[in-house]
């Protein structure tokens, strides 16, 4: 997803900024992991640092996952750290492998819509769909041409990302270092990130990125002396904080960096991305083939617009305590010593891995509206493996003959999954949503109406049995 940091950013280089996101029942993944640590955290006696917020750093040993109830613990990490580009390059892998054609370098330039279709004007050529989704980053063509509108507040200040060698690299301290004037952010030999309050100025420039204008603005943030020797790579983003107040124009939707831009602080704008994506595309591909409930579609906007203005006001917030003045220092004195608590770190930790994320979908069990937990049965099989072929399922912790009648009355379109597992976390029965949300859950005998009212809400009213023994032949 083009920009997905989130980021008001010039595209000069892919920022090498720490990128959070949440695996949700994909234990499979584990295995392609990155170490979940921060450059020249390799000591065994440094503390992990987990994340942080307005430059403030949080650890992992300070974070009780006990607090998250709906958490199964030790099922697989909650975060790890990507860089971007790989994301894109394994997402791309999949998307091939699935006889996606991807066609780069085609700009859009027009978009027209009709009752029945959509058509772009791209590269010089010319595409008809029934449906299109813009995720062209955060100058979105697709967003300015279809008529969205866009909403929110100016910058504050121009970020550096900076790829550098310094003729005197001691000059700047390593780690993050609140200035005078803004903040200078350290943590690899030739790395570099500078925060300049300077209203976003520095973005909009419309200069060159050269040697000389990062010395100046280096040497003014860090108030030293401090010289560039070379400058490999350098790109330019601001805490620029808008939405489309909707994410849906008829035929033309908007997911990503097109619907919210916000700062990169806490790296959650690729989730963000990633949530809009993986809320839509079952949606999207129910409504192509005919199977969706009528408001289905309109579930995108509601569900996942209230997220995006949820992350926007948790940037803003850290933007408001980086400010270089007397206040805005006081107060993140006062939050520093809140996240160095074990509440403190817990939160934040929740709130920046997306633990606290949760959707409306009717219903009072806890685990309704959350990622469903990853269920480790009896057989040692789990829900991320059940989840692997896509569809939803029907999780049945009990055998309940009232489940496996409600789902074998639609033979072959979706599963039922039955068996002992060694955690229910206060459920007996879960109806998840395909891409792994819980839309139903239920402690003790199910009401077959309430099940059937969440069916018919999300996937239609048409279910398969899938028992044990028929997931042992897979």
């Amino acid at each position: 997803m083009p920009g997905g940091v989130g980021g008001d950013r010039s595209d000069s280089l892919p920022a090498p900024i720490p990128i959070y996101f949440r695996l949700t029942a994909r234990p499979s993944d584990r295995r392609s992991a990155l170490p979940q640590k921060f450059a020249g955290a390799a000591d065994a006696h440094v503390r992990h640092q987990a994340g942080h917020f307005a430059s403030i750093p949080f650890y992992r040993d300070d974070v009780d996952p006990a607090q998250w109830p709906w958490h199964l613990p030790g099922t697989g990490p909650t975060h790890l750290l990507a860089e971007m580009a790989e994301l894109e390059a394994v997402l791309a892998r999949r998307a091939q492998a699935l006889g996606v054609e991807i066609r780069r370098g085609l700009a859009v330039s027009d978009v027209h819509q009709t009752a029945d279709d959509v058509a772009v004007h791209a590269g010089g050529s010319f595409f008809t769909a029934r449906w299109l989704v813009g995720c062209d980053g955060a100058r979105s063509a697709v967003r300015k041409a279809a008529g969205f509108a866009f909403e929110g507040t100016e910058p504050e200040f121009t970020g550096y990302t900076l790829s550098l060698d310094l003729a005197e690299p001691h000059r700047i301290a390593v780690g993050r270092t609140m200035t005078a004037a803004g903040m200078t952010i350290q943590f690899q030999p030739g790395h570099l990130a500078l925060g300049d309050f300077d209203g976003g100025v520095g973005h909009d420039a419309g200069t060159p990125l050269t040697r000389e204008r990062v010395q100046a603005v280096l040497r003014r943030v860090s108030g030293t002396d401090a010289t560039v020797a070379t400058l490999h790579h350098g790109t330019t983003w601001t805490d620029r904080a808008r939405q489309a107040t909707a994410y849906r124009a008829r035929r033309v939707l908007l997911a990503g960096d097109a619907a919210h831009i916000h700062s990169p602080l806490g790296g959650q704008g690729l989730n963000r991305g990633i949530g809009d994506a993986l809320n839509l595309g079952w949606k999207l591909a129910a409504t192509v083939r005919g199977t969706a409930p009528d408001t289905l579609l309109d579930s995108y906007h509601a569900e996942r617009h209230p997220v995006g203005a949820r992350v926007l006001d948790w940037s803003r917030a850290q933007v408001a305590l980086m400010r270089p003045e007397p206040a805005a220092r006081a107060l993140n004195a006062v939050m520093r010593d809140l996240i160095a608590t074990r509440d403190g770190a817990t939160y934040v930790a929740g709130r920046v891995w997306g633990m606290h994320t949760h959707v409306d979908v009717g219903g009072e069990h806890p685990l309704a509206g959350r990622s469903v937990p990853d269920y480790l049965f009896d057989d040692g099989t789990t829900v991320a493996h059940a989840m692997r072929g896509g569809g939803a399922l029907l999780l049945d912790f009990t055998a309940d003959a009232a489940l496996a009648a409600f789902a074998g009355r639609c033979g072959g379109r979706r599963r039922h999954v039955a068996g002992s597992v060694r955690e229910r976390l206060g459920a007996d029965a879960l109806l998840v949503r395909p891409y792994g949300i819980v839309a139903w859950a239920r402690a003790g005998h199910p009401d077959p109406a309430e099940l059937e009212r969440a069916a018919a809400r999300w996937l239609g009213a048409c279910w398969t049995v899938q028992n044990a023994a028929a997931r042992h032949q897979r």
